[in-house]
């Protein structure tokens, strides 16, 4: 399998810490082979303010793999990366985007096996004059330029116990009454069922759709939008051969026996789906996206700019997505699977 593009994130935060102290730790850890896409001389200059023995290659894609044992291969950003720990510069955005579109070249080309995305600043990212609201639409977005075909990208949040997907993702609670309908559930549901068959390998995958309103509804008399909305909307994945049972009340959920009976639970907005998952997962829970032709995860946390450059990130959440998308692309290939 060709090593995963692993992004540099936002040059300030806690990405390139990460992403030397997980190549610094690898024996221990049991990463698969990655590479990062930076500027070879920035991340120098940050292994030595961490005060970690990291040699650097300056490596292509196609070198990469077997350089990882001795040295972490890095593939070169066409510019210079100036921003100091928790302190984003004009470097910051350009850089942070670059090494997306060069991860998403990569794997479309076939020279990587899959995308890890580090965390990146939005408001670095807006400031500069970034269109796009955040890392999926942009994947979508460069997937669209390549391929001339729109795709439809669905975040899940992944954990051993718990998996949530949300329908609706950042939306002011007043804005999600309006953007919540019977095809955007069936759509994501659709797009859960045929990513957790095809990538997870899961046979028949067994989805939990919640209720928007208190106790889904209770019958109406607490909201008709489960009744108008959620229902037919499970109705419709029935109809389609998916195992979805709902609209079900969210406040029982998520406790272990209710989690033992599905294998993703469609939620309908974003705090509904990832205050279980934080709170079970806080430290090792996955960001996958879902719907591109490619495998992508990124670590469920931010920037951490007030701990940058301190040896302090922890970095649990990263080394689950580098595995993940490591099983995943495996399970995504098309050749015959081989013991990991």
């Amino acid at each position: 399998m060709q090593p995963l593009a692993l992004t540099l994130g936002e040059p300030a935060g806690i990405g390139p810490d990460l992403a030397l102290a997980v190549w610094h730790r690898r024996a221990d850890l049991g990463v698969p082979k990655f590479y990062v896409i930076a500027d070879p001389d920035f991340l120098g200059r940050r292994a030595d303010r961490l005060g970690l023995d990291v040699p650097i290659a300056a490596v292509t894609p196609i070198s990469a793999g077997a350089a990882f044992a001795s040295t972490l291969p890095v593939v070169a950003l066409d510019l210079a990366v100036s921003a100091e720990p928790g302190r984003p510069d004009r470097s910051s955005a350009p850089a942070a985007i670059a090494s997306i579109r060069r991860a998403v070249a990569d794997v479309m080309a076939g020279a990587a096996a899959a995308v890890v995305t580090n965390p990146v600043a939005k408001n670095v990212l807006y400031n500069w004059g970034f269109a796009e609201p955040g890392h999926t639409e942009f994947l979508a977005t460069l997937v669209e330029e390549a391929t001339g075909k729109s795709p439809r990208p669905v975040m899940m949040l992944w954990s051993p116990e718990l998996a949530v997907v949300p329908v609706t993702i950042h939306l002011p609670l007043r804005e999600i009454f309006a953007r919540l309908s019977t095809e955007l559930v069936v759509e994501t549901g659709r797009i859960v069922a045929r990513d957790l068959a095809r990538r997870f390998r899961i046979p028949r995958p067994r989805l939990a759709i919640a209720g928007l309103n208190p106790h889904a509804g209770e019958g109406g008399t607490l909201g008709e939008e489960d009744r108008a909305i959620v229902a037919p909307a499970v109705a419709r994945l029935n109809a389609d051969g998916i195992d979805a049972r709902g609209p079900l009340p969210a406040d029982s959920l998520f406790h272990e026996q209710a989690r033992a009976t599905y294998d993703a639970a469609l939620c309908m907005y974003h705090d509904q789906a990832l205050i279980p998952i934080k709170t079970l997962a806080f430290d090792h829970a996955v960001n996958v996206t879902l719907g591109l032709p490619f495998v992508r995860t990124s670590p469920d946390h931010g920037t951490a700019f007030d701990i940058a450059g301190t040896g302090l990130a922890d970095a649990t959440s990263l080394v689950a997505a580098l595995r993940l998308a490591a099983r995943l692309a495996l399970a995504d290939s098309p050749a015959p699977l081989a013991a990991s």
